[in-house]
């Protein structure tokens, strides 16, 4: 559909102007009569040639401040078009611009906000869509956004926290690899040729470092198209059904890092539940909505299992229990009080808030173990390679000494 620059007169007697989405220059006329607008110009906006993947595509971040700010002027009783467009001088990420673009045309052609967002469902997903049409029929959106605008604002922070947290152990084991690679592929070798020439027999550590150098000088190539192609056969995988349940299942067995995996995954569950409950959306679309959100297949797939057992006429909490390995003790008993007393919602925001904070304090501990780690095994594996070049040097002059 074509956009059309329009430029008009307010009743008030202002001068505004803006972009509209339409078949024709008449539904542009209609459309500002509409909204009370006298137009002066209309003309067809030129296309812009423009590469798909140079636009800004939207962040989580880019959302939660779409969300808060839209929550905002809702409240504030602007008209739901104009806070669109609003948000579109806004928003930065030309992609997220032509998103919201064109909500504003499907909402213009009479559909719901709820329905607009419905055909951008991979940038807002299910969570989103679904509070916003409960919050559309039940007169409460403003409500509605701004607690999806808390949500958003949580699961973004904690997501910020924990990349924090890894970048700088990352950083120290990537100067690890880069150290004993030049090591091993420059250094290694000039010893390696000056021990040749002596044609002294060397001790078995030097022997297995000069093995290990030129095995990686004349493998490079072969190692780097391994790890290249390895890393893009595991990607494929995790996409296919199977693959993503069996990687997720891996990883929420490995040590310390399997831990953190299933409570951040609880606090997504609690979490995502409890704001779509306390909005208004029955407890099985939301346990539908809420088992793609928690991040991993295993805990996706207990969800889903529950509910299943829901729709037959258990309580919430009978079959999550039955979900060992899952769902603590401790999550189950706050569900059940929540059940008991008809407020779910706040025992799963409290279960929220608990492991939110529980996830917070297992990165901390994740990084103050890494970093003596990383740094301990950089200090043995290149202390390791410098004594195994130096031991015979240390050889030969004892023995010249002697």
């Amino acid at each position: 559909m074509p956009i059309y620059l329009w430029k008009g007169r307010t009743p008030s007697g202002s001068i505004e102007n803006g972009e509209i989405a339409a078949n024709n220059p008449d539904e542009v006329h209609r459309i500002l009569r509409e909204r009370k607008v006298v137009p002066t110009s209309v003309r067809r906006k030129p296309k812009e040639i423009t590469l798909p993947f140079l636009k800004g595509k939207a962040s989580s971040r880019d959302i939660s401040i779409f969300t808060r700010q839209f929550s905002v002027m809702i409240n504030a009783g602007l008209p739901l078009i104009k806070c669109l467009e609003i948000q579109v001088e806004q928003v930065k990420a030309e992609k997220f611009k032509d998103t919201i673009k064109g909500i504003i045309t499907a909402v213009e052609g009479g559909s719901t906000l709820a329905d607009g967002l419905r055909k951008y469902k991979d940038t807002f997903g299910e969570l989103y869509i679904n509070m916003v049409e409960a919050g559309e029929k039940g007169g409460a959106l403003a409500t509605i956004l701004a607690r999806l605008a808390e949500y958003l604002e949580k699961a973004d922070e904690i997501k910020r926290k924990i990349r924090g947290a890894m970048i700088y152990p990352a950083m120290i084991a990537m100067v690890a690899i880069v150290a004993v690679a030049v090591m091993l592929l420059f250094v290694i070798p000039t010893f390696s040729q000056m021990y040749a020439g002596l044609g002294a027999q060397l001790p078995t550590i030097t022997r297995i470092v000069i093995a290990m150098s030129h095995f990686l000088k004349s493998s490079i190539v072969y190692i780097i198209a391994i790890l290249i192609g390895l890393a893009i056969a595991i990607r494929y995988y995790y996409r296919t059904e199977v693959g993503n349940f069996r990687i997720d299942a891996v990883l929420i067995k490995i040590p310390i890092f399997g831990t953190l995996i299933k409570k951040q995954a609880i606090a997504r569950f609690a979490r995502t539940l409890s704001t779509l409950l306390a909005s208004g959306v029955n407890i099985l679309d939301s346990l539908e909505i809420t088992s793609g959100t928690t991040g991993n297949k295993v805990v996706e797939k207990a969800v889903l299992r529950s509910r299943t057992s829901i729709a037959q006429g258990e309580s919430i909490a009978d079959p999550l229990a039955k979900e060992k390995g899952i769902f603590t003790p401790m999550v189950i008993q706050m569900i059940t009080i929540g059940e008991q007393t008809g407020g779910l919602d706040e025992m799963l925001e409290k279960v929220a808030d608990f492991y939110d904070d529980e996830v917070d304090q297992a990165v901390m501990n994740l990084m103050n173990a890494l970093e003596p780690i990383v740094i301990v095994f950089l200090a043995v594996i290149i202390g390791g390679m410098v004594m195994a070049m130096y031991l015979p040097i240390f050889q030969m002059a004892t023995k010249f000494m002697g």
